[in-house]
């Protein structure tokens, strides 16, 4: 848990339009004997004086997400303090301080991330601008990146606690800003920020255990997608073949349908245990026409993003760690803290603004959550934490993962580098990796196909062999890597 939670941190100075200290996180962890997993939910709520009326009042359809109304009270600095008191044992100071010497001295610029710069940084406003961009330009390779605000929160942080970040000057500073851009926060909603222990749910795919975290997350739209999936002879189809993808979108469009009706908060969502039926997801397979594509699913929230990081660490005892951390859109809202620079999440995109619906934009509730950490249980025991980062794309990059290894026996650095494809919104996301022929088929069956400007997603996994070999995967497509040590 220590080295996750390290790691993560840094992360958000590395990758800044991904993460970062004004994001959420979601955490799933296994005990030493590798049984027992456990669930944190990191994620924040909205402000106590904000609801979905009074955004259909000013005649929004949606949440506006570079916007301070998007903005929900970033909950990750108090899961890692959280976690780092209960579960680690280094000490959060001790956590921190790579962080606050990086963040002084400097991160030089790689090419993946300056490439997200560059298409992205006008996502920033305000003193945002000063804050990350370089004389006023988009940080290129090779480029030093300091963040001397960040480093003073976290130095406050590592002596003083999460209170320093939720009360006093810096939810000062993070306040100030926001009620100046036309947010309604209040320095009560940071005093009020917290994250909750919580159970993780499950479900089998050709006898292995997939354990995904539960709502406000979209794990159980994963489930119900591998459910789906389970009612079709996937191993006897060509891995990169037109079947398959094509029976995995329509898999895709249904559980994702569901996921937009029913999917919310905990404490308000009622459908949980439909979405894990397995007669729900028997009776949406019979849907599925294996020679025509179907209508997408209707579009409820605002969940089109890719901007996350994902790690998962194993330690010589046999714990695991699933973390996943994100501010939700390129740069999050676009908002930096005046004084200090928190770049601040735009979460509140995932609510909807549709009255009665158990996802309705209400103050003091959880959004819906796109990221989503992972485990894999054979016989009981945890064999494998994985992450597959990519927004909206996570639950049917978890169904291809685990489908790539045990349909078709990848090992897991293979299961992540396979091409992929995505069908979300009516468009067919098919990568480079798929011939011009299946795109052709594809089309032929009633698919929007496209040839994506990004690769979808990233990935992690560390399989955990029964004879303690542990054995990595990183995503190529993500800047990452797998490391022993």
């Amino acid at each position: 848990m220590d080295a996750a939670i390290a790691g993560a941190v840094l992360l958000g100075l590395c990758e800044p339009a991904m993460t970062g200290i004004g994001g959420d996180c979601f955490v799933l962890w296994s005990d030493a004997d590798r049984k027992n997993v456990r669930a944190l939910n990191g994620s924040g709520r909205a402000p106590a004086g904000l609801d979905a009326a009074m955004l259909r009042a000013q005649g929004e359809t949606s949440v506006p997400v570079f916007n301070a109304h998007a903005v929900t009270i970033p909950t990750a600095i108090s899961a890692f303090a959280h976690l780092a008191e209960t579960v680690g044992k280094l000490g959060l100071d001790r956590l921190l301080a790579p962080s606050i010497h990086y963040a002084d001295e400097g991160i030089p610029v790689p090419p993946r991330v300056a490439f997200d710069w560059a298409n992205y940084a006008h996502n920033l406003q305000g003193s945002a601008r000063e804050k990350f961009l370089n004389g006023g330009k988009p940080f290129k390779t090779g480029d030093i990146f300091y963040a001397p605000g960040q480093a003073e929160v976290l130095r406050r942080v590592a002596k003083d606690g999460p209170d320093a970040f939720y009360t006093g000057e810096i939810a000062e500073d993070m306040v100030n800003t926001l009620r100046a851009a036309g947010g309604v926060h209040t320095l009560d909603d940071f005093a009020n920020a917290s994250c909750d222990e919580t159970s993780p749910i499950s479900g089998f795919y050709k006898g292995i255990e997939v354990v995904e975290h539960p709502p406000n997350g979209q794990g159980a739209t994963a489930l119900l997608m591998l459910n789906i999936l389970s009612h079709f002879d996937t191993a006897s189809m060509e891995p990169f073949g037109t079947l398959r993808a094509h029976i995995e979108a329509e898999a895709a469009k249904l559980a994702y349908d569901a996921r937009n009706r029913f999917l919310s908060d905990s404490d308000y969502m009622t459908r949980l245990d439909r979405m894990l039926d397995p007669k729900l997801a028997e009776d949406l397979a019979a849907l599925i026409d294996p020679s025509k594509a179907m209508a997408a699913a209707a579009p409820l929230t605002e969940t089109v993003h890719k901007e996350t990081i994902y790690i998962t660490v194993v330690d010589q005892d046999g714990m695991a760690v699933s973390l996943i951390y994100s501010i939700f859109k390129d740069f999050g809202s676009g908002i930096a803290s005046d004084k200090f620079g928190v770049l601040l999440q735009n979460r509140g995109g995932g609510f909807t603004l549709e009255e009665g619906h158990p996802n309705e934009l209400k103050g003091g509730k959880r959004p819906m959550h796109t990221i989503i950490p992972a485990m894999l249980k054979k016989d009981g025991k945890v064999i494998m934490p994985f992450g597959v980062m990519g927004g909206a794309y996570q639950p049917n990059g978890h169904a291809r993962v685990v489908s790539n290894m045990l349909d078709f026996g990848m090992d897991p650095q293979a299961a992540l580098d396979a091409p992929r494809s995505f069908s979300d919104q009516g468009d067919m996301q098919v990568e480079r990796g798929y011939s011009d022929q299946v795109r052709q088929e594809l089309a032929d069956l009633g698919h929007s196909v496209s040839i994506p400007h990004t690769a979808i997603g990233g990935a992690q996994a560390i399989l955990m062999h029964e004879n303690g070999v542990l054995e990595g995967a990183s995503d190529p497509r993500k800047d990452g890597c797998a490391m022993g040590y």
